[in-house]
């Protein structure tokens, strides 16, 4: 080794992180990544190297399609080795093929050839013949020294191999039969991508097997037969029918079990109080959404049900309130779109995700869903398929957007470029969890329900709100819901009348009392934020109509909603069946 190899100053020639030799690694605990190899560019370090003996194309000086591990000293492209000089020969001896060195005689892909053959044989010698789409697929994936490391490990082998001697049926529920579970839903997968099981929903089959085993936990008989009808024919019920609609989410998922944990827990609850469900009084029902967690508020769906049933007297039930998303201004929007846009530390990924929410005011649940198939490209335009029509995608976020197509994520795992999905997942033929996708923003500070809000407030600001709906694949309705969590006086229907504009927004009764004590504190005299308007008198009018609507400040007097000249009104006539309250605000132009 010499002199320069023993610098403390050494850097990877190709990602220029600091690296230190395999000795001080080993033996010294040197924190720095070690290095895999001297090549003539420079001291190459594991990741690096792994990565260019595993880049296969068109070499960029000879044009032959082969490895290219090199990478020519003018402008970084990649080149082959004949071509670079001075690499090495990476040519297998047994197959004859190039690629990363598994052992001395053999490439990684013929070490992983023979691996498959020994795991999915069938007794005879050979692998079964309906897992040999199985063997193709994870002979043919990227990174084969990545795949051997997997099959190493003893449970993928083991459920493996069971399929291959026909332990279990070649099915779902013959697969359900194995563990560990985890293990078992990575070849689930697998064997759905090549096609020898058919698709299935996956979170509703992970459901239905967690099911029995969890009722299996209810020690009281008559509290484990109340949560399985309330299981089957309520919550198993509603992801069946949604299943058929669209795929089940981990949201879903989660809720469901979440809700019948709950349910679990207010039957423990009320029998360490003494009483069964058909005893339960108000006090109880009081005691439990008092007591508890804030999350309780959630059992309401069990009792509801358990009300319907007749197993439970008719008790008030307290009602949930909607949370509402952090306030943020087109200000901070805007400045988060800029960084977004412009700067270039922030992975390409990173910022097509977050400018997805704040340009379009995608959930994440969409965005995860998206395929390659929704970005549209056309000979002089970007479009996005959110909804009907496509929605264009402006300069530069368009550019973004494309250079990250050529470079998803995860395209080294599962099924590699064959991952349909503009976020792909590590899992083969499945997007990358919402989880994984909310900690991305939150490791660089950009919002996510907050920017949604504000994004889709200032939207329906510049054209009418069924157009956007449209565009961006939300129902009216849900728009409406989004402007009501974020407490946007402003989402609404804006109607100019030469010098008078009339702002209306529908609330929902319980929100109305907040809302008006919210103009009260915010506004006053002030401007409206971006109207350039000054507020000149609040009135409320009562919608009584079976469906939603916008109303009128004449409309307002005639039900005696208004009363007195004030600029604020405080008093209201309501009616128990009013079911959604309407905030007038006019303004008119300032002198």
């Amino acid at each position: 080794m010499t002199a320069a190899h023993d610098d403390h100053e050494l850097v990877c020639a190709r990602c220029r992180r600091a690296v230190c030799s395999q000795y001080a690694k080993l033996k010294l605990r040197d924190p720095r990544i070690p290095v895999r190899k001297y090549w003539p560019d420079g001291a190459i370090c594991v990741a690096c190297y792994d990565q260019a003996v595993n880049t296969y194309g068109r070499c960029a000086d000879c044009g032959t399609d082969r490895l290219l591990p090199g990478r020519r000293a003018s402008d970084n492209s990649p080149v082959c080795t004949d071509c670079a000089g001075g690499l090495g020969d990476f040519t297998c001896r047994r197959c004859g093929k190039e690629g990363p060195r598994y052992r001395a005689d053999a490439c990684a892909r013929y070490v992983l050839a023979d691996r498959l053959t020994e795991l999915l044989d069938d007794g005879s010698g050979t692998v079964r013949s309906e897992l040999e789409p199985l063997f193709h697929l994870i002979h043919t994936m990227s990174w084969p020294a990545s795949r051997l490391t997997w099959l190493r490990r003893e449970a993928p082998a083991s459920v493996l191999s069971a399929l291959a001697r026909g332990e279990v049926p070649l099915t779902h529920e013959g697969l359900s039969r194995l563990r560990p579970w985890r293990s078992v839903i990575y070849v689930r997968d697998l064997l759905i991508d090549c096609g020898v099981l058919p698709p299935v929903d996956r979170f509703l089959l992970l459901f239905e097997q967690w099911l029995p085993g969890w009722l299996a936990t209810i020690s009281g008989p008559e509290h484990r037969r109340l949560l399985e009808r309330f299981a089957t024919w309520h919550v198993l019920r509603r992801l069946r029918q949604t299943a058929r609609k669209q795929p089940i989410n981990s949201y879903r998922a989660n809720n469901a079990r979440r809700l019948l944990r709950l349910a679990a827990l207010f039957l423990d609850d009320l029998a360490a109080h003494g009483r069964r469900l058909d005893e339960c009084t108000q006090t109880d029902i009081d005691r439990w959404f008092t007591a508890g967690a804030s999350d309780r508020k959630d059992s309401r769906t069990f009792l509801l049900w358990c009300r319907q049933q007749r197993e439970l007297p008719r008790l008030h039930l307290p009602t949930t309130q909607p949370s509402a998303a952090a306030p943020l201004s087109q200000h901070q929007r805007l400045a988060h779109i800029r960084r977004a846009l412009t700067d270039e530390a922030i992975p390409d990924a990173d910022r097509v995700l977050a400018l997805l929410i704040l340009l379009y005011a995608q959930p994440l649940i969409r965005i995860a869903r998206l395929t390659t198939d929704d970005v549209i490209l056309d000979s002089d335009q970007v479009l996005l398929r959110l909804g009907d029509p496509p929605t264009p995608v402006p300069q530069p976020f368009a550019d973004v957007l494309t250079r990250y197509l050529d470079n998803r994520l995860n395209l080294n795992t599962g099924g590699g470029v064959t991952n349909p999905f503009l976020f792909p997942g590590r899992r083969t033929g499945q997007p990358m969890h919402t989880t994984s996708l909310r900690l991305r923003l939150r490791n660089l500070g950009l919002p996510n329900l907050d920017g949604r809000s504000a994004a889709i407030r200032e939207l329906v600001l510049q054209a009418p709100a069924p157009v956007i709906a449209g565009m961006l694949g939300y129902h009216p309705q849900h728009r409406r819901t989004h402007g009501r969590r974020s407490r946007s006086h402003l989402e609404a229907l804006r109607v100019r009348r030469s010098h008078t504009a009339q702002e209306q927004l529908i609330l929902p009764r319980h929100l109305f009392d907040s809302e008006i004590r919210d103009c009260h504190r915010r506004f006053g005299h002030n401007q409206i934020p971006g109207s350039g308007t000054a507020v000149t008198a609040v009135r409320l009018a009562v919608h009584r109509s079976a469906r939603p609507g916008i109303g009128s400040a004449s409309d307002a007097r005639e039900e005696g909603a208004w009363k007195g000249s004030a600029k604020y009104c405080v008093s209201c006539v309501t009616r128990p069946s009013a079911n959604s309250m309407m905030l007038t605000v006019l303004v008119g132009t300032p002198s």
